[in-house]
């Protein structure tokens, strides 16, 4: 066998004219950085919620209103909080929308509230929970005298 040069072109670049080595590495540290940036992002704004509500039970109480009970469970159990709940028709619109007021609480609070819908109710559910409580919903304290 004799050495042969290869046909220019025919087999693509030699290996030596590709990345260096330091190149590729600092590449590789690179993308791994920025998976672990997106995963803390991604763990920060989609991680564990400050309070987290769980639908005990509804109840269709007629053609105009639907009874909800679900439990909320905070993070700071001492800050009061609103929880909006709605209620579904059979093809799945919103017939019916609350904002319920949970005061604070040590430990897990118990809320039921019913919802009058515009059309037949099928089931009623917990839309989401904030401590941003609207001034309309907080109790005020009652004038004395």
């Amino acid at each position: 066998m004799s050495d042969q040069a290869l046909p220019q072109g025919r087999y693509g670049r030699d290996r030596d004219s590709g990345m260096s080595r330091r190149t590729r590495i600092s590449l590789l540290v690179l993308f791994l950085s920025l998976g672990v940036a997106a995963t803390v992002v991604g763990f920060l704004n989609l991680g564990t919620q400050p309070i987290s509500t769980e639908r005990t039970a509804f109840t269709v109480v007629d053609d105009a209103n639907v009874k909800i009970d679900f439990q909320v469970i905070r993070d700071e159990p001492d800050r009061a909080a609103v929880c909006v709940v709605r209620a579904r028709s059979a093809d799945g619109t919103e017939v019916g929308r609350k904002e319920v007021y949970v005061p604070p609480a040590r430990d897990l609070s118990l809320r039921t509230t019913v919802i009058r819908t515009s059309k037949r109710p099928v089931t009623g559910e917990v839309f989401g929970c904030s401590y941003q409580v609207p001034e309309y919903l907080a109790p005020t304290p009652r004038p004395s005298g």
